[in-house]
């Protein structure tokens, strides 16, 4: 028997048109003449402080600051409501009794914005583009690695063959990291099209100029899942602003309309300012976290990696630094996902037990404080990216940092631009890194924590970091991901994550910060499944 998970077609637009979290269209009691009457027109400025991309293509490697942008003209087969999937540009799907065929059937309404239709052998077209080695992907790899082969049965229905039963992903394909795309744009050479992009969604991009702005222009041919809702905006002029403070100084004045990568205090000011507000959207999938290269250096010992955790003191700088826009982590997951599991005992501040592992584990306290063995100092190297790392975050660190030295670790943080931190990562020159990782539900932890993970996707970048290599937990993880029953990957996942915390690879810090500060002028901005803001309804009262 085949398990259907066809919705009505009423059922599946109300799904998906409340799949969004709609960010209040009323003011904040700021802007004088204010209304939130929708309105047509108008260009939004947003800021971002995240790093450029160098692709906007985002199945060209795969990062958040890609997502940002690409969530206004690229959309995907799924999408998230309550956590669950539902249909977007896929209007159903059905899957095999054994887990190994999953079948969609495609909106038949829909066309790319250089007039391609898109249909079943689009969508083939993606799923080869995100697969093929040449294009370098790593999020949309990794993400679709279950998949064998794609086949167009019909105009508009496609069938998915599977290695394994795979039930996160469904998941996956409500991420932009494998949104569709046109398949005439993508036979492009991947420089033009990592310059212009085509999807279907409500933008598309007219021009990049770089270490400025993207600017992207209304879509007017948009065909909308609830049927009427239009772009109201003509465009957005996309800014790259990396000074938090210009970037905060031009939404204060009125000059720019939206900014992420907001500062613990700005965001504290925003909230006794009525003419902005905060658009709190955590990341789904792992925590901020530190993970400690169990494959390298002095972290290959168990007792040196749990002396490091034991050596950290962090409450204090969350605290001071982050102004109560953050809270502590204990888990490797996002506490948006429902499998989270915590373990606050493994993560005490102690430096009496810090010192007496490392005495026991043989290293010495040396004459400037810093402990030694077999002639070497305890050192361990941290590269750190100034692109995915607020100030505070940093500042986080450098009190990390002091708390080991007092325990005997000399950390060396480097600060890095984003392209020599991924060097330095393939290259396995660190002992320790702040990686975050942004991916729909807990399979996030198969793609960190398999030992298979340790191989390099073809982009290069390989996400276990920790470079855990356990056999039993990557049983856990693979078991968790065949199934589709909720109640036993739920026991599966805390399990994994049991494993995981207890090996001492990982410090867990807080939520992956996604604070969006916006003018009260700004109404309609919605976030989508990896908690990015989208503005296909949004408007602007001037």
């Amino acid at each position: 028997m085949i398990l259907d998970s066809v919705q009505k077609t009423a059922a599946a637009v109300a799904g998906a048109t409340a799949l969004l979290l709609v960010l209040a269209g009323c003011t904040g009691g700021g802007t004088a003449g204010s209304s939130s009457t929708p309105v047509d027109g108008g260009t939004l400025v947003y800021a971002s402080g995240d790093a450029e991309p160098t692709c906007l293509d985002p199945h060209v490697g795969g990062n958040y600051p890609q997502a940002l942008l690409s969530t206004q003209y690229i959309e995907e087969l799924t999408a998230l409501e309550d956590g669950k999937p539902v249909p977007a540009l896929a209007k159903s799907w059905t899957t095999s009794d054994d887990g190994t065929t999953l079948t969609f059937t495609l909106r038949d309404d829909v066309t790319f914005t250089d007039g391609t239709p898109f249909d079943a052998a689009a969508v083939v077209a993606n799923i080869q583009h995100v697969q093929d080695p040449a294009t370098a992907s790593s999020t949309g790899y990794l993400a679709l690695q279950s998949i064998t082969k794609a086949t167009a049965t019909d105009d508009h229905t496609v069938t998915l063959t599977l290695s394994r039963p795979d039930s996160a992903l469904l998941e996956s394909f409500s991420q932009p990291w494998v949104g569709m795309e046109s398949p005439k744009a993508l036979e492009r050479s991947q420089a033009v099209n990592c310059e212009s992009p085509v999807g279907t969604g409500p933008f598309e991009v007219t021009g990049w100029k770089h270490g400025d702005r993207v600017t992207l222009r209304k879509n007017s041919d948009y065909t909308p899942l609830d049927g009427d809702t239009k772009p109201r905006l003509d465009g957005i002029a996309w800014r790259f602003l990396p000074d938090s403070t210009s970037r905060y100084a031009a939404l204060q004045s009125g000059q720019v309309d939206v900014i992420d990568n907001a500062q613990p205090d700005q965001i504290q000011a925003a909230s006794s300012k009525g003419s902005i507000r905060d658009l709190d959207a955590p990341r789904p999938g792992a925590s901020n976290r530190l993970e400690l290269n169990s494959g390298h250096g002095v972290f290959r010992d168990e007792a040196v990696r749990k002396a490091f955790i034991a050596g950290a003191e962090i409450d204090p700088g969350i605290r001071s630094l982050f102004l109560g826009t953050a809270k502590r982590s204990y888990s490797v997951l996002s506490s948006v996902e429902p499998y989270a599991y915590s373990d606050k005992s493994l993560f005490r501040y102690s430096p009496t037990k810090a010192k007496q592992l490392l005495e026991d584990a043989g290293w010495k306290v040396g004459s400037d404080g810093i402990r030694e063995k077999d002639g070497k100092q305890l050192t361990v190297t941290f590269p750190v990216s100034t692109n995915q790392s607020v100030p505070a975050e940093r500042s986080l660190f450098q009190q990390i940092q002091a708390s080991e030295k007092a325990v005997g670790f000399k950390v060396v943080l480097e600060e890095l631009d984003l392209s020599s931190w991924y060097a330095a990562l393939a290259a396995n020159e660190y002992d320790v890194v702040s990686a975050p990782y942004t991916k729909v539900g807990a399979d996030v932890l198969r793609i960190l924590y398999d030992s298979a993970s340790i191989t390099p996707a073809p982009s290069g970048y390989f996400a276990n970091l920790a470079q855990l290599d356990d056999p039993a937990l990557d049983d856990l993880l693979q078991r968790a991901a065949r199934t589709s029953d909720a109640s036993e990957r739920g026991k599966l996942y805390e399990q994994a994550q049991q494993t995981i915390l207890s090996s001492g690879t990982v410090l867990p810090l807080y939520d992956q910060q996604n604070h969006f500060l916006l003018r009260s002028s700004v109404h309609g901005v919605q976030t989508t499944a990896v908690s990015t803001p989208w503005f296909g309804t949004a408007w602007i009262d001037r």
